[in-house]
């Protein structure tokens, strides 16, 4: 289960980062209070996979999702370019992603 709350807790962390930039500066009601609730959303799951993960794995792979996942997002929704040297390194952070869970033991 704790592996499942640091999914959740990633993915939030796409869905607040996403619901901020369609917020327009926060000025958009519906998507900042959006924003706020992926923001709770993934702390809350963080926090539940905290309890039985060692924060040294967790963190880094609840960041590396949300990183991956904003840059796909922006990638398909607001059409964000990227040059192919970019997309290496995007692959390389997907590739540390799975091997510290691969080789962490938990």
């Amino acid at each position: 289960m704790p592996w499942i709350y640091l999914l959740l807790a990633g993915f939030s962390e796409v869905l607040w980062s996403t619901t901020m930039k369609l917020s327009n500066g926060f000025t958009k009601v519906g998507w900042a209070t959006l924003t706020v609730i992926g923001l709770v959303a993934s702390m809350v799951f963080l926090l539940q996979a905290v309890k039985y993960l060692p924060f040294s794995l967790a963190y880094p792979i609840w960041t590396g999702i949300g990183a991956v996942g904003s840059v796909v997002i922006g990638v398909m929704l607001f059409h964000d370019k990227f040059p192919p040297i970019t997309w290496f390194f995007i692959i390389l952070l997907v590739v540390a992603i799975i091997g510290i869970k691969v080789t962490a033991g938990e």
